[in-house]
């Protein structure tokens, strides 16, 4: 397959885009250029956010260390709404894009190997891989129907790719909960970095002032990582009490470092992997009740619920796209995803081998608050009203915070 270089989106062509839709930005205004800056301080070069004018720059004299944050699911929309007097909101120097799909697979894996999704092949929740027995969750390493997976060689052929920490000038540290720091998934794509677990959200701080008043004079990353928020979302929806009251938590604990690291010689920033919308009862769509849809597919569905990619039967591709365009009509539209990848709407590099595979012959890209899903025997289904992945601006957004320590 070959290279897919830097996308210009100003031609849709043949791509149908959701309302309004937000594309992810690849270059400077993006997630992807925030761990490629990320990358290039490890290489030996001084710390500047993306976008920064070359005026900005400064002289590395005295070694700087610099703390990551990644606060899962925490949209640019929400901080905006909800953060006034707050210390992020207050320290907010811009807003990102994230990747697409806009979902913690793709994203996260994105700012552990410095890849855009087409690279690292992480294309949903859920990708298919016919390797491991079809439809699989990579973060989980399980199957669709929870059957974990026991290839032989399977986290070195599923996770073929070199970390962000890897071959790198200057050191660095991983810091994640506990039930998440040796996973396989984490201690796969965390390789090349030292990792440091904790329990809960003051845990997370107190390991990250730990490792920097650990760390001596030269430089450092500390690479962080939140979850809490993003399950919250999930569970309660995103504009909750319970999620209102997570985030004064969340930007208490961010103004907290900020005092503690002062004169310690660090730069701190703080993002998300992705936004969140609502998806309203009425608006979250079974695939059992589109029974003409269900029957021209190959394969369950795959990538996410706002995002999902279809593996339709040879010779139906025609019958499945008219027939989507009729009963998904205002729903979601329709398009080929040979032309999502040739469009550049999962990032430029030479796409994964199995890139293809994983994101089916269809995608279907959700309209604001709508979802769609199917079931496969064995699995644990999981009710959401928070949801992500898809293109609209609550989900693509994602805050950029900064703090000099």
């Amino acid at each position: 397959m070959p290279r897919v270089r830097h996308p210009d989106f100003s031609d849709p062509g043949r791509i149908a885009l959701p309302q309004h839709a937000v594309l992810p930005d690849y270059r400077d205004g993006g997630l992807f250029a925030l761990i490629r800056q990320i990358r290039d301080y490890l290489d030996g070069r001084p710390w500047q956010p993306p976008g920064a004018p070359a005026t900005a720059s400064r002289v590395d004299t005295a070694p700087r260390k610099l703390v990551f944050i990644l606060i899962d699911g925490l949209g640019d929309m929400f901080l905006q709404r909800t953060g006034t007097n707050g210390a992020l909101l207050a320290h907010r120097t811009g807003r990102l894009t994230s990747v697409f799909p806009s979902t913690t697979a793709s994203a996260v894996t994105t700012t552990m190997t410095g890849l855009a999704p087409a690279r690292h092949g992480l294309t949903g929740w859920f990708i298919r891989d016919r390797r491991f027995g079809g439809v699989i969750a990579p973060l989980p390493t399980m199957r669709r129907d929870r059957s974990p997976l026991r290839t032989p060689l399977a986290l070195p052929r599923l996770f073929s790719y070199r970390t962000l920490f890897q071959r790198r000038k200057h050191p660095s540290v991983f810091i994640s909960p506990r039930d998440l720091a040796f996973s396989p998934y984490s201690s796969r794509h965390s390789r090349g970095a030292e990792t440091v677990a904790y329990k809960g959200l003051q845990g997370m701080i107190d390991a990250i002032v730990g490792t920097i008043a650990a760390s001596g004079t030269g430089r450092m990353l500390v690479h962080a990582y939140y979850p809490t928020f993003d399950g919250l979302s999930h569970a309660y929806g995103c504009n909750s009490n319970e999620v209102v009251t997570h985030f004064g938590r969340i930007d208490a604990a961010f103004n907290q470092l900020i005092d503690r690291l002062q004169g310690s010689n660090t730069d701190i920033v703080l993002t998300a992997d992705h936004g969140f919308i609502d998806s309203p009862p009425e608006c979250a769509m079974d695939l059992d009740t589109l029974p003409g849809l269900h029957g021209m597919l190959a394969a369950p569905l795959f990538g996410e619920r706002r995002a999902t990619f279809c593996a339709v039967r040879q010779g139906a591709d025609r019958d499945f796209e008219q027939m989507a365009r009729e009963c998904l009509a205002g729903k979601a539209t329709v398009s080929r995803s040979a032309d999502l990848i040739g469009f550049g709407l999962f990032g430029p590099g030479r796409p994964h081998p199995r890139l293809q595979e994983r994101v089916g012959s269809h995608a279907l890209l959700m309209e604001p608050g709508w979802t769609l899903r199917d079931h496969v025997a064995g699995e644990q289904e999981h009710a959401m009203i928070g949801v992500h992945g898809g293109l609209s601006a609550d989900e693509m957004w994602i805050p950029l915070v900064e703090a000099h320590c």
